[in-house]
């Protein structure tokens, strides 16, 4: 059986930050709900605001779950969004990178958009080259999820749920898919993940969002990373793993020091690097038996002093730092250039189905699906 434990995100508030948009008279948690665009066959999509008693506020539309904006504070108690996205539905419906969406049913690549399970061959959507990608041409970032409000004295939540029908996108069984996103008072912004299914199927859900600590003032070179792992899932050319797993000491791919995004991520005498066109790989994350939830990663930002922090209980993480990002898209003001937002997606490896010794992504009758990540947000002093 197949056990992860609930996917969060955590964002928290430095005590004691200062500043003109510093909160001294805490508030209740709130909600509001308004209409957030219609979409071609007549749905209307919903966007919720989700607001804690600091001010730490995030907005999630019921259209592919996706986080669209999460507003945090700086040194200074300045709030300012720090996720790439759109202000309106129809930026999103013309197509983009998975800004902040939730992706299923099968997060990252699998080779020729095909696996076999128990005896059986699966044929999936083609949408990136001749493999699959995301889960597929409509996948779950591109649904709208039934959502309920859930707000209590310390926190406004939002339960969505999605019936993914069997053989939808070419996954089989029917997959029941519940999704809580939560904000509490103590500035953590929860994500909890669980799935069952009625048909031995694939499982590998994450959220998508890009990260830019600056505000979304500038690219996210600067920004200073570390990721708890030895070892990288080695790809080929058009990212599929190899099936090795390759250490990352002596290459630009050592993270267990802080090192800015930009130091190395040219550095195209690494063949992984050529490939990916900068990062854009699975580190293979060291295991921590004395905790439920270790940390994986942290990301700096130095000008605002932001710091995030990432827990998981999964078995990797892709670091994706925007390489595609050609200025096609533009939201918030903000033109979308290559490097504008890097990504921490936790997961299971790419291509697992067809690499029998990765860690299992099948979910079976009988089996809950559920992860666990978090992302936590503070200030660092000088």
């Amino acid at each position: 059986m197949r056990l992860l434990a609930p996917f969060i995100f955590c964002f928290m508030l430095l005590a004691g930050c200062s500043g003109n948009n510093n909160q001294e008279n805490m508030t209740k948690p709130s909600i509001e709900k308004s209409t957030f665009g219609e979409l071609l066959d007549g749905q209307i999509a919903t966007l919720y605001t989700l607001k804690n008693s600091h001010g730490v506020t995030a907005k999630i539309t019921d259209y592919g779950g996706i986080i669209t904006h999460f507003l945090v504070p700086d040194k200074e108690g300045n709030f300012e969004d720090v996720v790439l996205g759109f202000d309106n539905l129809d930026d999103y419906l013309d197509g983009h990178p998975f800004f902040g969406a939730l992706v299923g049913r099968y997060g990252n690549r699998i080779a020729n958009a095909q696996f076999t399970l128990e005896g059986q061959t699966y044929t999936l959507h083609a949408n990136n080259g001749p493999n699959s990608l995301h889960g597929g041409k409509v996948g779950f970032d591109k649904k709208i999820w039934e959502t309920k409000e859930v707000l209590t004295e310390s926190s406004a939540g939002l339960q969505m749920t999605y019936l993914s029908p069997d053989m939808e996108e070419g996954y089989p069984g029917n997959l029941q898919v519940m999704v809580n996103y939560t904000l509490t008072d103590d500035n953590t912004l929860k994500i909890d993940y669980q799935a069952t299914t009625d048909k031995p199927t694939i499982v590998n859900l994450t959220n998508h969002s890009y990260f830019n600590l600056t505000g979304l003032k500038r690219d996210i070179l600067d920004h200073e990373v570390t990721i708890h792992a030895d070892s990288l899932v080695e790809v080929n050319e058009q990212l599929i793993p190899t099936g090795k797993l390759i250490p990352v000491k002596d290459t630009p791919f050592d993270f267990n020091t802080p090192f800015a995004v930009g130091a190395r991520i040219d550095d195209t005498t690494h063949e992984q690097i050529k490939f990916g066109g900068g990062y854009d790989h699975c580190w293979v994350l060291r295991k921590d038996p004395n905790s439920s939830l270790p940390l994986i990663a942290t990301v700096y930002e130095p000008t605002s002093r932001r710091l995030m922090e990432v827990f998981s209980t999964e078995p990797g993480v892709q670091f994706y730092t925007g390489n595609f990002l050609n200025g096609k898209e533009k939201g918030k003001g903000v033109t979308y250039t290559k490097r504008f937002g890097l990504c921490l997606e936790t997961e299971h490896y790419p291509d697992s189905p067809n690499q029998p010794h990765f860690p299992s992504v099948v979910l079976r009758p009988g089996e809950t699906y559920q992860t666990t990540t978090a992302y936590r947000f503070s200030v660092q002093e000088k």
